[in-house]
């Protein structure tokens, strides 16, 4: 229990930093910078598990965990939640710039439905 509370402290750290960024409004184009650089050290981290697959399992075990293995597979889980987390806010960011699309065009068309259907008619 108590060998594995350094892999515990860092995937909850990990977990809370991601939804800190993920909360807070605005700063798209440092979001973006953010996400470029994780991506950067995630590409480096993996040509370095392939190349030296036993500095992986070192590396897990000085921090709890058994092997280099179950490692990866924890670093993949928050990389995956924070990808998901990261979707799901710019979700909702696009379908806020839709609804204010939408409110815009509404208020500048003052012709109604029932208005076009009477001028097909005549």
């Amino acid at each position: 229990m108590f060998d594995q509370i350094i892999i515990k402290v860092l995937l909850i750290a990990a977990f809370i930093i991601f939804g800190l960024i993920l909360l807070r409004p605005g700063g798209s184009a440092r979001n973006q910078a953010i996400r470029t650089i994780t991506l950067i050290l995630l590409f480096a981290a993996a040509v370095f598990a392939v190349l030296f697959p036993g500095l992986i399992d070192d590396l897990a075990r000085s921090v709890g965990v058994g092997r280099g293995t179950d490692l990866l597979l924890y670093a993949f889980i928050i990389v995956f939640v924070g990808n998901a987390l990261t979707a799901v806010r710019h979700r909702r960011a696009q379908d806020a710039q839709i609804t204010q699309l939408a409110r815009q065009i509404a208020l500048r068309s003052p012709e109604r439905p029932h208005e076009r259907q009477q001028e097909g008619e005549l």
